[in-house]
């Protein structure tokens, strides 16, 4: 198990509307790492005050991985290859692009990337491997 971890958009949002992985986020051992397309993400939807002072203090406090030529270029490869996979519409690939980027960067630092949507990871993961957590 790596010693990184990126934490998926979904873990965040999951935690700033209820808090149900408070526990298991001051449990965890490693050293958290902040992907840009999450923080981008993240940003995309920020409503309150509470929110950017949460964006903000993560930035700080948190290193951020970006991703690189290399995982832009397989992106787009692995969004080609699921299309003519599985048809998904052009709506679906362009929500798909952004967790790939995260797990591509993950996967490029040798980091364990945790995220509560495990549909799109876990068929992310079929088509290349990196560590990946449920929660």
């Amino acid at each position: 198990m790596s010693n990184l971890v990126i934490f998926d958009t979904s873990i965040f949002i999951d935690h700033l509307r209820t808090g149900c992985h408070q526990q298991r986020i001051e449990s965890l051992t490693g050293l958290i790492r902040t992907s840009s397309a999450v923080l981008a993400e993240l940003w995309r939807g920020v409503t309150e005050p509470a929110e950017r002072g949460f964006l903000r203090a993560l930035e700080k406090n948190h290193p951020i991985l970006t991703r690189t030529e290399n995982n832009w270029l397989e992106s787009g490869r692995l969004l080609a290859q699921i299309y003519a996979d599985k048809g998904f519409t052009p709506d679906k690939l362009r929500d798909l692009h952004l967790n790939i980027l995260i797990a591509l960067t993950a996967r490029s630092h040798g980091a364990r990337l945790i995220t509560s949507d495990r549909t799109d990871f876990e068929m992310i993961s079929l088509y290349r491997k990196f560590q990946l957590e449920i929660w």
